[in-house]
């Protein structure tokens, strides 16, 4: 995963990373930790994310969580 690819997304949408967590339904302590790769997010997850975030480039998608 591609933390600070991802970071950048969720500032340039105008968000921070509790609501992204906010969003999904989580803490954001195990937001964090997952975007630390402690562990991976769920396909339903990264899918919500790239919505969230507006993210519908396949290419970007993949390198923020395929790393």
């Amino acid at each position: 995963m591609n933390a600070n690819l991802l970071k950048s997304e969720i500032v340039k949408n105008g968000l921070t990373q509790g609501d992204i967590a906010k969003a999904l339904g989580m803490s954001k302590n195990t937001f964090t930790s997952r975007m630390q790769g402690k562990s991976d997010f769920g396909l339903e997850e990264a899918n919500k994310i790239c919505e969230i975030l507006h993210i519908d480039d396949g290419k970007l998608k993949l390198a923020i969580f395929f790393s």
